[in-house]
């Protein structure tokens, strides 16, 4: 049986990935109903609206997660990490995020997640 921090790993790997390809199915999997994001604009969506962003193509390329770090508190975890990209242009680009994760029902679900870029 997997550790929780394995799951959590595999679920951040899922999420990078998810939002890479625009993997909504995926999303609707992971993400609790009462799911917020706060976006680097300052918007804070739902999972609705969040869902509906994540079917445009993501505009960038090479997303990877870097120096992710896992910390668990019982039934919630947060999840820090980097990311860095490709930006349309060829630049590269930069961030952070922190996603927070709760045990429901057996299962680990994202409640929230923010990000910034620079």
């Amino acid at each position: 049986m997997p550790s929780d921090l394995d799951v959590l790993l595999e679920l951040n790997r899922d999420y990078i990935r998810s939002v890479q390809t625009s993997d909504v199915r995926r999303f609707e999997e992971i993400l609790a109903d009462d799911f917020l994001c706060s976006n680097p604009d300052g918007s804070l969506v739902d999972r609705a609206g969040f869902l509906a962003r994540m079917t445009r193509p993501y505009p960038g390329s090479n997303l990877e997660a870097r120096d992710v770090r896992i910390r668990l508190f019982g039934d919630i975890a947060l999840i820090h990490a980097g990311f860095r990209d490709t930006k349309p242009d060829g630049r590269v680009g930069e961030g952070r995020y922190t996603d927070i994760w709760a045990r429901r029902g057996g299962r680990w679900l994202c409640i929230s997640a923010h990000f910034t870029r620079w």
